[in-house]
């Protein structure tokens, strides 16, 4: 019996595919069957239907998502100081994660030396940068049905996660609303899903177009894009989270990276914060962490922590704006820092949904959505990674605040077993 292929693999085979087909494509001669037929015809229905569709989800699928996971933090009120501090810690990581991405994005440009202005479909401009006063006024919304009907991605996240937070403060009597939202949310995931079957199609027509009418040079950007994904990823683990880790903690660091090694190579092998929760739970304990603190922390890093994906937000924009000759002001970068910081609540682990969380980021601050085809090209082999580099962030987290609550052993920390065990 057969095996039958999983979606990476036929995402790959669409790309592969694409990449051939775009040069045949590149070498016909202008006419009707490339121009028309090809071009502007069966490649343009299969790849601009399929960013159609990924932009029919955004607003619903960030909305909900954020909606549901503001709505479940109950247990941070019940646990006060360690759920605050917990809390901040994600969103700061974030934010300097997503701030690390811009500055590594501008220092590679990845996307300079790749014209593709040509190829929007729609007109794109980048609003005037505004003072910090006016951008977070504009953050409130006065109509929050009139902000999810024009896509008004930052009083969107503001508005859902204030229902969420009340939703949960209020307790058992928005139980009939949360169970709504949260059943909403299961669809949303399930038509994630159903348009993820589309995507090798997608990515097959979007790649093809792109070296029919770009040629190699896509190929050097590609690779020096994920070149600047992976090393922001690098300074992710090695400057902040090494470094709040040994400035809150006093620690030795060596314990620490031993003990994470045998939970990376689970997260870097299924791409899958929620798949290895149970052994990173183990592990932290195995460390000194106390129960208590580890039982909450990793569960909610898995949730709202993903600086992984935060970082591919922000190298992706720098990318997508240089290939695409826009440029991007202050008061846009600053908008892509509190979108992608605030997004991150409700982030779910399902393939593809970090790819709609990419073009949420993009609407707001108006750049081409088109771009995500040529970035879900390259983005399975960098999800792997991302991944990794999201579960440090909650062990980090999950150090820290149990070294500042007196719950963490140092002699167990520092115990020979807990080093020996780190490969098993």
């Amino acid at each position: 019996m057969k095996k039958k292929l999983g979606l990476t693999s036929k995402i790959f085979i669409g790309i592969f595919l694409g990449i051939i087909f775009g040069f045949f494509i590149k070498n016909m001669p202008d006419g009707t069957l490339k121009n028309v037929i090809l071009l502007d015809g069966i490649l343009k229905i299969l790849g601009t239907g399929f960013i159609s569709a990924i932009k029919m989800l955004v607003v619903p699928l960030v909305f909900i998502s954020l909606v549901c996971g503001s709505s479940s933090m109950g247990d941070i009120k019940k646990l006060g100081r360690i759920g605050v501090k917990t809390f901040c810690f994600y969103l700061l990581t974030t934010a300097l994660a997503i701030t690390l991405a811009l500055g590594v994005g501008k220092l590679i440009n990845p996307g300079v030396g790749l014209d593709m202005s040509g190829l929007v479909t729609q007109k794109t401009t980048i609003g005037e940068s505004k003072p910090l006063v006016d951008m977070i006024l504009a953050m409130i919304p006065t109509n929050p049905i009139q902000s999810l009907a024009s896509g008004e991605m930052l009083q969107i996240i503001v508005f859902a996660l204030l229902l969420g937070t009340a939703m949960s403060i209020v307790g058992e009597k928005a139980d009939p609303v949360r169970n709504l939202f949260e059943s909403a949310n299961e669809i949303c995931m399930k038509m994630v899903s159903m348009i993820m079957l589309l995507a090798p199609f997608g990515v097959f027509a979007l790649i093809t177009n792109t070296f029919a009418t770009v040629g190699l040079e896509a190929v050097a950007s590609l690779l020096k894009y994920m070149l600047a994904v992976l090393f922001a990823l690098f300074l992710q683990a090695s400057i902040v989270y090494l470094g709040m880790i040994k400035c809150f903690t006093g620690l030795k660091l060596k314990p620490f990276l031993r003990k994470f090694a045998g939970v990376a190579a689970v997260t870097f092998s299924t791409a899958s914060s929620n798949a290895a929760l149970p052994l990173t739970i183990d592990s932290m304990e195995e460390i000194g962490v106390s129960n208590s603190v580890a039982s909450f922390t990793l569960p909610l890093g898995a949730t709202i922590n993903m600086d992984g994906t935060a970082i591919m937000q922000g190298v992706a924009c720098i990318f997508i704006s240089q290939i695409y000759g826009i440029h991007l002001g202050v008061g846009s970068l600053l908008t892509i820092i509190l979108t992608a910081t605030l997004a991150s609540v409700g982030t779910a682990g399902v393939p593809g949904v970090g790819m709609i969380t990419l073009s949420m980021v993009l609407t707001s601050v108006g750049l081409p959505i088109e771009g995500v085809g040529l970035i879900m090209g390259v983005d399975r082999l960098l999800d792997m990674a991302r991944t990794t580099i999201n579960v440090m962030g909650d062990c980090a987290c999950t150090l820290v605040v149990s070294n500042m609550e007196k719950e963490l052993d140092i002699d167990k920390f520092y115990s020979e077993e807990s080093q020996i065990e780190a490969v098993l």
